[in-house]
């Protein structure tokens, strides 16, 4: 096989392990959330959150009782969220802001709210339903 071949086959199967990845849209089975405990209702406190990194999820409870739970990836550019403070989750990586009851983004550059999660209260755990 002459050089010109050489390059033309790994530039082919260069092209197509790219597409491949590109195909997958990373599709990557992410495990479910549903029945798992996110955090303990004594560990969020009103009006401030709890960001629970290794989930990328952070909860939050926007007044006496209501918890909310949203994803902690900034819709910006996927930076992870700070943790809640003043019913206010912060992105440190460019300034954006949402609102923690709502997971609406209040303050750009981010513009689409964080998406959120139902969650219940079983016992002292706040669930995801």
């Amino acid at each position: 096989m002459g050089r010109r071949e050489l390059l033309g086959t790994a530039g082919v199967t260069a092209c197509g392990l790219a597409l491949t990845a590109c195909g997958a849209g990373g599709a990557q089975a992410k495990p479910s959330l549903k029945g798992k405990v996110l955090a303990k209702t004594a560990e969020v406190p009103v009006g401030g959150g709890k960001l629970i990194e290794d989930l990328k999820v952070v909860v939050t409870q926007p007044t006496q009782g209501v918890f909310k739970a949203f994803s902690a990836s900034c819709t910006h550019k996927g930076c992870t969220v700070s943790t809640p403070k003043d019913n206010v989750i912060r992105c440190a990586c460019h300034g954006s802001e949402f609102a923690a009851d709502s997971g609406q983004a209040t303050k750009g550059p981010a513009s689409a709210p964080l998406a959120s999660f139902q969650v219940k209260v079983e016992g002292d755990g706040i669930v995801v339903a």
